[in-house]
């Protein structure tokens, strides 16, 4: 088993991770009769979808001897209506001044980002923009 989640009533949810122990909890969204004072489920795809793409690039650069401490990952999420659903999620990838990368490790870097495991299982109707911003 990987979590346990309980539902704690008013649209709040406390999921934990069984490994670790680590706590996540999230709420409804305002515009879905929620609190909005936590992540919402469908914030929470869009956010692991920045996760997964800086991570596999982690693995990736740590390959290649490039360091990519400091980059920092920008998630929109939008939703559709009818039915209620994400519709698209705008990733933006922002890579400090001082990390050291030539062309070919940039492309490497990019294309490990767009294969990572939660981009490959999103829906295929769940329109992806991503943009890498280099520094150097």
């Amino acid at each position: 088993m990987t979590s346990q989640i309980l539902y704690e009533g008013n649209l709040r949810t406390v999921a934990t991770h069984l490994q670790s122990g680590t706590v996540i909890e999230t709420d409804a969204p305002v515009d879905n009769q929620g609190k909005g004072e936590r992540f919402s489920p469908t914030d929470m795809v869009a956010t692991a979808l920045g996760t997964c793409m800086l991570t596999i690039m982690g693995i990736k650069a740590r390959d290649m001897g490039v360091r990519l401490e400091g980059t920092k990952v920008d998630i929109t999420k939008i939703m559709s209506a009818n039915p209620r659903k994400i519709g698209e999620i705008k990733v933006v990838i922002k890579f400090p001044e001082d990390v050291q990368t030539d062309e070919k490790q940039r492309t490497i870097l990019e294309r490990a980002a767009m294969t990572c495991p939660v981009f490959e299982s999103l829906h295929p109707d769940i329109k992806k923009d991503v943009e890498f911003k280099w520094n150097n």
